[in-house]
Formats: structure tokens, sequence, C-alpha cells
């Protein structure tokens, strides 16, 4: 089947070209008919050559041959309209002329051979999409909701923003959302490659296409299913299946060369010979061939690879440029860093201990929906401290709070906002040093500096390492870009291996400094923000931090990271190379064993039927290698979270 038929998706027409999609759902049910015909007739003639009916085993092994060769017909006629050639066409040559010149147990193999290998070629390419149609596969349809207090069963369509769904045990989530009651427990594998289940609690957010392997719990819908992560997911993937790599559309163009140079050395063979048989022979032999074969079924297996651990690669083109990269342009904030504050040090100054000042300021801060009082909140729940309520909380927008915990007077803010509240600590907290780029919260009780807690969004850990791996798979040149002050991206970066860093850029100086990497060979920028975008779409390969970053950035990428992990990065770019080395090895090989053939036939050294035996060798060997994209072979070294 020509490569661009296998490339497309199951559901996909091509415009122009009336009943295509018919032709194909014909082609794939009859597939395993067309192997059991030559095979029984194969079978059947032989029998008739050893039981004393020779006369009957040709006309046995041509009707073999014929459903074969008119399904072979249909095919080449449909790519023909398409404007494609492709190596079908000297299948169905091989076999006319075996049935012409009367070699019809050649006739019989090479169709057995090639449906065989349609056959083969079919089932290896359905291995290689499998993590690709499993998540497809996996698209919920109905969506529990909370209506007048019943439950009502509904379609997807139907959910809104604010609706409350009830998330069964098993069921997978339907649309983005906040999770309402209950502790979630969900497997988010099928989406980040993550083998452990996340727990989630009241007011943590729950993407969509997860599944609920704990107890039920009910979900604050945020979007619609068509907005949802999920179903992002799905059209990206779906784009993917849908594309054909540069090597394939490479393979299409050699595939016309070996075409001319098999008709030519066929019809050589004959006409200076004198003996069709031989030119036959190199027909037969040249028949189908390993370049369009293997660079489909390698390419697929290394999208598939990816898809397993988190890493949605869009199509083969994507996977050959990753392949490719020599620069590196990374933003800052969500990339290299969390892209969240969190809390790095405290400091007790008084009699509290370093958990009881987390605590009484988180039990405050629980009150304020600032972004730092919520780290601060998240920060204890993680250490597993039981917070208290607050009471009598004035809060001063930007700047702190006050209020009652324990009975005690507590305030939590900047050190301005404190010091005001506490004269006796004026001095302390004037003089006080922080980090570059951290924020710090003072906090006071019953008018007492009780305490310095500091917050920062900290370098994502074996960060140096994964850097320093990056060079070893062939990156030239590493490139900071953000946004931030120069003094906040030099502390940042400070000892990592960056040839340069560029700071308090916009999205247009993003593409810029894009643009002036290009000279170094193919640019692949990583980001994970709106702003980043741009910059994402100039670049020969963008990446996507897909797991927390903006819709806009992943639909810009080339690459989505489905997993929070920048160590995907390194683990793509082994797939890829793993992908492209298998595929052009296949190719060679391939090709060059079925050339090696050729001309062994063409001095008639192979008959035929020993053409079409060792031809059927060739391609079932780079099918197989092909497929060795999916297995490992390479791993992360890092891993930075």
């Amino acid at each position: 089947m020509p490569a661009l038929e296998r490339q497309a998706s199951p559901t996909s027409s091509v415009p122009g070209v009336p009943g295509l999609s018919v032709l194909r759902k014909v082609q794939r049910a009859s597939r395993p008919i067309l192997v059991a015909v030559p095979a029984i007739g194969l079978v059947l003639g032989v029998w008739a050559l050893l039981s004393g009916f020779k006369p009957w085993a040709g006309p046995i092994w041509a009707a073999a041959t014929v459903p074969v060769l008119a399904m072979l017909t249909i095919e080449i006629v449909a790519s023909l309209r398409r404007g494609e050639v492709g190596l079908d066409i000297v299948a169905a040559l091989s076999m006319t002329g075996a049935l012409v010149f009367g070699e019809y147990l050649a006739a019989v193999v090479v169709a057995l051979m090639y449906a065989g290998g349609q056959y083969l070629e079919n089932y290896a390419e359905r291995r290689a999409n499998r993590e690709m149609t499993a998540l497809l596969s996996r698209v919920p349809r109905k969506a529990m909701r909370y209506q007048d207090g019943k439950l009502e069963e509904i379609g997807l369509d139907a959910v809104a923003p604010g609706d409350r769904l009830l998330i069964r045990r098993g069921d997978i989530v339907p649309v983005d959302g906040m999770a309402e009651s209950g502790i979630a427990v969900l497997d988010q594998s099928a989406l980040t490659g993550e083998s452990i289940p996340v727990q989630l609690g009241t007011g943590d957010a729950v993407m969509s296409g997860s599944t609920n392997v704990g107890d039920a719990f009910d979900l604050a819908a945020t979007h619609r299913a068509a907005e949802s992560t999920y179903a992002g997911i799905v059209r990206l993937v779906e784009a993917a299946q849908r594309s054909k790599a540069p090597m394939s559309r490479l393979a299409d163009r050699f595939a016309m060369v070996f075409l001319a140079v098999t008709v030519v050395l066929s019809g050589g063979a004959w006409l200076f010979t004198g003996d069709p048989i031989r030119g036959l022979a190199v027909l037969v032999i040249a028949t189908p061939c390993p370049l369009i074969l293997a660079v489909p079924v390698a390419i697929v297996s290394g999208i598939s690879r990816a898809a397993k651990a988190g890493i949605l690669v869009k199509g083969g083109k994507a996977l050959e440029t990753l392949a490719r990269v020599r620069a590196l342009v990374i933003d800052k904030t969500g990339t290299l860093t969390h892209g969240e504050a969190r809390v790095t040090h405290i400091q007790p100054m008084g009699s509290l201990s370093t958990d009881d000042l987390l605590r009484i300021a988180a039990s405050l801060d629980q009150a304020s929906k600032h972004i730092i009082a919520r780290a601060l909140v998240i920060e204890a729940q993680k250490r597993g401290l039981t917070l208290a309520l607050p009471t009598e909380v004035v809060e001063t927008p930007g700047e702190g709070l006050t209020g009652r915990v324990d009975g005690m007077s507590v305030a939590v803010g900047g050190r301005t906002f404190v010091a005001t509240r506490t004269p006796g600590a004026k001095h302390t907290l004037a003089g006080g040093t922080h980090p570059v780029g951290a924020v710090t919260v003072a906090v006071a009780v019953d008018g007492q500096l009780a305490g310095i807690i500091v917050l920062a969004d900290e370098l994502r850990s074996g960060t140096a390492h994964l850097l320093h791996d990056l060079r070893a798979q062939g990156l030239n040149r590493i490139v900071l870009a953000t946004g931030d002050r120069p003094d906040v991206a030099h502390a940042v970066t400070a000892g990592l291996p960056f040839d340069a860093i560029h700071s308090e850029l916009t999205p247009e100086s993003k593409i810029a400094v894009v643009k002036a990497e290009k000279p170094n060979g193919p640019v692949m920028m990583v980001g994970d923000g709106v702003n980043d975008a741009p910059a994402l779409a100039a670049a020969d390969l963008g990446v996507a931090m897909g797991a927390k970053g903006a819709a806009a950035s992943a639909e810009a990428a080339d690459v989505v990271l489905l997993v929070d992990r920048l160590d995907r990065i390194l683990l793509g770019i082994q797939i890829a190379h793993r992908s492209r080395k298998i595929a052009l090895q296949s190719v060679y090989v391939g090709i060059g064993l079925s050339f090696l053939g050729m001309i062994a036939a063409a001095f008639g050294y192979l008959t035929p039927v020993e053409g079409a035996l060792i031809q059927e060798v060739i391609d079932v060997a780079v099918i197989l290698n092909a497929l060795r994209a999916l297995r490992g072979g390479t791993e992360a070294a890092a891993a930075p979270n």
C-alpha cells in the first residue's frame, strides 16, 4: 500500500477522491482473505502436483493469484488518481509477467508474499500506533451531572462550566475541573506515562483524561469538553496520525528512482539474454521494496513510544526534526524552574519551631487567595500539619493579613507590613537579606517577631546534569530566554552551561532570539506560557510543557510534554535519534540486499520463485527491525522535577 495511505488515520478521507475511505475499509477487511487465498492455492497446487494431477497445478496457482492482482490493481489506480507512483507497480508487473510467461508457481508465491507482507506491515503499524490509538479510544462519551438534587447521565457536549459532576470509581474524567469533595485518587498514566496515581484534595485542579482509581468524588467543571486538556490532546494525536514524515516523502522520491532502476535492469536482462524469465526474476526480487515499508513503521513506532513516556510528538516531521536539533532556546519560569513559589527556608526568631511557625502562618493564610498565601498552605499540608481556623481576619491587599489563630494575635506579610505592627522588630526586618528573586514573608505573634519564611521559584533538580546530557546528544548551543530581570536570570542559572542569557524579553524579542540561533542549526524552543507561543511557532521545533502550561503554547508547539518533567526532552531526543537510525538502517540494508538480488537474478543465478522467497525474507527482516523503535535502548539520565 502506498506510504501516504498508511500514514492517514482510519477515518480520514482524501479530497477529490470519492469513495477512497470506503476502499480503505475494504482493503483492511480483505487482507486476511487475500493472504488465505494464495496460501490455500499454493497448498492445493502442490498437492495436485504430487498426487498425479500435474496439469491442474498451474491453473490452481493462477486462479489463486488473480484476486491479489485484482485488488493490487485497484490500489494502484487509486494511487495514480492521487498523483502517487509507488513500488506496488513492480509487484503488479511481476505477477502479471509470471502469469503471461507460465511461471504460475512464481506468480502465486509473489501473490502470497505480497499479501503476507501487506498484512505484516499493517500489523506492525497497528502495534506501533497502539499507544496513540489508546488515547483516542479512551475518549469518554457521557458524564453524570447533579441536577435538581438528582443525578442524570448527559452527553459531554451538554457539560458547561460550573456544572457539578460525579466521577465514579473507574470513570475517565470527562472535562477539566476542580475537586469539590473527598480525596481524588487519579491514574494519569495514559496522559503522562507516570504509573503512580496522584492524590488531589478539595480545590485542586483535575485534568480531563485521568482515570479515577479511588472512591467517587465530585468535580466542578471549569471547561467545556471541547476546551478541556484531554480534548486538546486528542486533537493533537489525530493531527500526528494524519501527518507524513519528510523521511517518508523522501522514501517516495527514492521509490521512483528504484522503480526506474528495476524496470531498466529487468528490461536489460531480457534484452541482452533473450530470456524473459530473467527479466521476470529481477521484477520478482524487487517486490515489494523495504524503502516504503521500513520508514513509516519506524517513525510511527518512535512516535508511539514517545507517547507512552508522556511525550506527544505531532507527527513524523516533528520526530525527524527532534533528531536533528543543534540549538536549544529555553524559557525560565515554569520550564527551567517550577513556575511557582515554594518554601525554601524557615527561620524562627523565638521559641517556636519551624513547623509551628509555618503552621501558624499557613492557618492565617487560609483566608487569603494570594499566590504566596496559597504556597504557605500547600507547604504546611505537605508536611502533614493540622491547620487551625483563623478568626477576625483583616487582609490588606498585596501587603499581608492580621487575625487570630488559636487565641493568638498573628500578622503575616511583607517586611514593612509586619514591621509596622511589631515596633521592636523594625531594625531586624530592615537589615535582613534574602536571595535574588526570592520573596520574604515575616510572621509576628502577639506583637513579637516570630520568624521569617523565604519562598522562591527554584530551579528543577538535576537541571545541570540534563543540560550536559543534551550537549552529549549533539546540541551545540544552549540559550536562556526569559522575561525576568537580569539579576534574577543570572542568579538562577549560576553554574549552568549556558552559552548566552537573554533577560527582560517580550514575546517579540524571544522570536528574535530564536531566529538569531538558526545559523547554528535547527533550533528547539522550550516554553510553557502564552508569551512563549510565538517563539515556539518560530522555532524549527517547539516544545511545550503541556502538563501545567498554557493551551496556546501547546497548540503552537510541535512536541508537548504531558508530564511536568524537563528530562522528557532528553528522552524524546534519544527516541528520535533511535527511530531515525533504525529507519535509515532498514532502508540501506533492505535496498542493498534487494539490489544484490536483482543483479544475481539478471545474471541467471536466481529463478523467479527463489527471488520471491528471498525478497520476502528481506521485507520481514526490515519490518521487524523497524519495530525495534518501539522498544527500549535509551534512558533519560536525569529526572528534573
